[in-house]
């Protein structure tokens, strides 16, 4: 029997790497061959798990102060994590972001380094953003964004906001009131005017758009494709080769609940693994009671918590994971 792992983090306790390792401990215990293959949907996390940072740079933060973001070269493929430049983390979180003046300058200064560096092939991945600056300060930042057009330019979004939504959907996670909301979404629209003129792209109607604040649609203003942030990882690590030569998945995340079904790891896996016809299960932190039926029944996924209990299932995840999987792969 052939295993593939294939997980995410679960975060603030184990990394997608560290998890995988686990269920790969399991099957070397029993026996089994595994494949360990740590995913990321797109968002914080994806870095890692496309070959993690070999470069830093110091850039403009969220708030305007120097940062050091880290970002990777690979083979000529440069990945930026926007988290790393323009992160709601960076800004000391919701309570200490100025919503309003938050800018994404760094995330260009980091697409900027990486044509200087010769990449091609840019993969930014969005997530966690202090910004809804609609993608204006990152274009500021690239010094000739005719370059962009030789290469290979990619953007990892994880929903499909459209470019004007962006402020009433994200805005307020990041500290926006309800006049501040109002007022980004007046930018954002006279923004989206002047990216029609200035590129002729309507980012209004480009699912996706609003992503990261609307750096996704500034971006697809200068030439990226906006693609599902898992299946960007997917095509990068050949997880749909994988997951047809393997007798079974056993995929994980955190958290299971409604939203792991829309471009998350644990609901794309399913996807991937109904269409090859390869069973898979899941392992899971713990799981939203509130969950819908309909969703809930389509994996069968073991929760930490509810198995081990909420002190062991934090404090001793890794061992957790090794024993639900043994006990998954016994069955």
């Amino acid at each position: 029997m052939q295993v593939l792992a294939a997980a995410d983090k679960f975060k603030g306790t184990a990394s997608a790497a560290q998890v995988c390792a686990a269920i790969g401990h399991a099957c070397w215990d029993l026996g089994l061959d595994c494949v360990e293959m740590p995913l990321a949907d797109g968002g914080e996390g994806t870095l890692a798990v496309l070959g993690g940072a070999n470069r830093t740079a110091t850039v403009t933060g969220p708030l305007g102060t120097m940062v050091q973001a880290q970002w990777g070269m690979h083979k000529g493929v440069a990945i930026i994590e926007m988290a790393q430049a323009s992160g709601l983390t960076l800004a000391g979180g919701a309570k200490n972001n100025d919503p309003m003046g938050a800018t994404t300058r760094g995330t260009g200064e980091l697409i900027d380094r990486a044509l200087n560096e010769g990449a091609k092939k840019i993969i930014v991945c969005l997530g966690g953003s202090a910004t809804t600056d609609g993608g204006l300060g990152a274009l500021a930042a690239i010094s000739t964004p005719a370059r962009l057009r030789a290469v290979e330019f990619l953007v990892a979004c994880d929903v499909d906001t459209l470019f004007t939504d962006a402020a009433k959907v994200f805005a307020p996670q990041k500290g926006a009131s309800r006049a501040q909301v109002a007022l980004l979404t007046n930018r954002l629209e006279q923004l989206a005017q002047r990216y029609e003129n200035d590129y002729d792209i309507n980012v209004r109607n480009i699912n996706g758009s609003g992503a990261a604040g609307g750096l996704a649609g500034a971006l697809a203003a200068l030439g990226a494709t906006l693609m599902p942030g898992f299946d960007i990882v997917a095509e990068e690590v050949g997880f749909d080769d994988a997951v047809r030569n393997a007798d079974i998945v056993i995929t994980g995340e955190g958290s299971l609940d409604d939203t792991s079904f829309t471009g998350k790891v644990v609901g794309s896996v399913i996807d991937y693994a109904n269409d090859a016809n390869v069973p898979v299960q899941a392992i899971v932190g713990d799981i939203d009671n509130d969950m819908l039926p309909e969703l809930r029944s389509l994996v069968t996924a073991t929760s930490l918590t509810e198995k081990y209990g909420a002190d062991m299932s934090m404090q001793q995840v890794l061992r957790c994971i090794e024993d639900a999987a043994r006990d998954i792969l016994k069955r």
